[in-house]
């Protein structure tokens, strides 16, 4: 009895579907903010509106890399890294946004050369992965999930790389669609037009309704007690 029980399990592990996490179930009203990072055409760098504004309130981000973003930005990563309630996961090196036209070597070695470059800036090698454009099929999901990486994107986009969406756009977008478990997106390569005036307005609407900010990469650490 006790060897068909483990046959089971071994059955069912392996059969797994590979998962792009965009929500978070939970008892708590916990939500998430997260960031992408990543070079653009011309040359990108962090917001230091939105990173002031972060730092000066404590306010728990996971930051979404890319390689070449962090490699230009050695000396403001390696500084934000200090602080326990900021969290910095891969964005490919390249941001391709169809890593599922790459072959299998060369995802790879785009995660790994990422994560090497990361975990020599900060001193630590992210465990989780967020897609360029949200862009991927079976083959490349699995792949990254087979390099030890957690696939996570997000649960309604905020519209905030649009010049057109003003603060009080961005505001009531979230505020229409944010509950518990969301995974918020933003940006902070410069690309989030009205982003740092938008935050703050954010920020006070999630703590006037009772939510609670979190890493993710902590919570998915202690996800069956979440």
């Amino acid at each position: 009895m006790k060897l068909k029980l483990i046959l089971l399990f071994l059955i069912i592990a392996v059969s797994l579907p590979a998962e792009v996490i965009t929500f978070l179930p939970s008892y708590r009203k916990v939500v998430f903010l997260t960031f992408d990072a990543c070079e653009t055409k011309t040359p990108s760098y962090f917001d230091k509106k939105i990173l002031d504004f972060l730092i000066k309130n404590k306010i728990p981000a996971t930051f979404f890399i890319s390689g070449k973003f962090a490699n230009r930005n050695r000396e403001t990563l390696s500084e934000i890294s200090k602080y326990n309630f900021f969290s910095i996961q891969n964005h490919s090196y390249d941001h391709n946004l169809h890593m599922e036209k790459m072959t299998d070597a060369d995802i790879e070695m785009d995660l790994n050369k990422t994560s090497q470059l990361i975990a020599e800036i900060t001193g630590k090698k992210p465990s989780l992965f967020r897609f360029p454009g949200g862009n991927y099929d079976n083959r490349s999901l699995k792949l990254v999930e087979d390099l030890g990486y957690r696939v996570v994107h997000w649960s309604f986009e905020s519209g905030d790389p649009d010049k057109k969406m003003t603060s009080d756009l961005i505001f009531e977008k979230v505020k229409r669609n944010v509950k518990r478990g969301s995974i918020m997106i933003f940006h902070i390569n410069g690309r989030g037009w009205h982003t740092s005036e938008a935050l703050p307005q954010i920020i006070n609407y999630l703590n006037s309704e009772g939510y609670h900010l979190e890493l993710l990469e902590n919570f998915l650490k202690n996800e069956k007690f979440n």
